[in-house]
């Protein structure tokens, strides 16, 4: 009775550990379909959803990635095109997403992080340079390479990376998230651009640069990008 007591306990605590991992990814769906209501709260699996008698075929496909936007509508010279549910409402429950993004020459998809999935993309035309920064664990090891048109790339989760075009004319990319909501967390607008903001003397530590800097800095990304 006491192996058996003991044997227990280490299951018990086994699952305990495994749970973080086993609930890491989107949960199955049960169902064929689950077109999101978008006026209904969001729960673990998504949003709930409508009577599959009012969904027509139309939520099984999208143009919205035919057309990108106008890549110098903002200071960083790239224009993402989201795919995520919240623009793809047949995407609901699936577990999978995608964004197009636009460069012009020079423009960059400033360093950011998707907490909640992997990332797969393929360059459709120009040069972009693909940076992966590891994690402490590879000693922040980076990893660079410049991609070309027809060529692909993954990018682990979690892991900080950026894409900047390094061509002459403009670039293009498609990438595909294994998540409805991969999440984005754009690293120099979450430092210097949070609301309500970091205090001027932790970010002045942990960058160990002056209060003018961290200033100056916070001015840049003030409303965001």
């Amino acid at each position: 009775m006491e192996h058996l007591q003991k044997a227990l306990t280490v299951l018990f605590a086994t699952l305990l550990l495994l749970a973080p991992l086993l609930m890491a990814t989107d949960p199955d769906p049960l169902q064929d379909f689950c077109v999101a209501d978008l006026s209904g709260n969001l729960s673990v699996n998504g949003y709930p959803c409508k009577l599959a008698s009012s969904a027509s075929d139309e939520f099984l496909f999208s143009s919205r990635a035919t057309r990108g936007g106008d890549p110098m509508a903002n200071p960083n010279g790239s224009n993402v095109t989201e795919l995520d549910v919240n623009e793809w409402p047949g995407l609901n429950t699936l577990g999978v997403s995608m964004n197009r993004v636009d460069f012009a020459p020079g423009g960059t998809n400033p360093p950011h992080i998707h907490p909640r999935a992997t990332e797969i993309g393929v360059v459709l035309r120009g040069e972009l340079l693909l940076g992966i920064i590891g994690s402490l664990d590879s000693g922040n090891r980076y990893y660079s390479k410049v991609v070309l048109a027809g060529e692909t790339f993954v990018i682990p989760r979690g892991l900080m990376h950026f894409q900047f075009n390094v061509g002459k004319e403009a670039a293009t990319m498609v990438v595909s998230f294994n998540s409805q909501n991969p999440g984005i967390v754009f690293v120099p607008l979450t430092l210097f651009g949070s609301s309500p903001p970091i205090p001027t003397p932790v970010l002045v530590k942990a960058l160990r640069v002056d209060a003018g800097v961290v200033e100056l800095l916070k001015s840049k990304f003030t409303g965001g990008y």
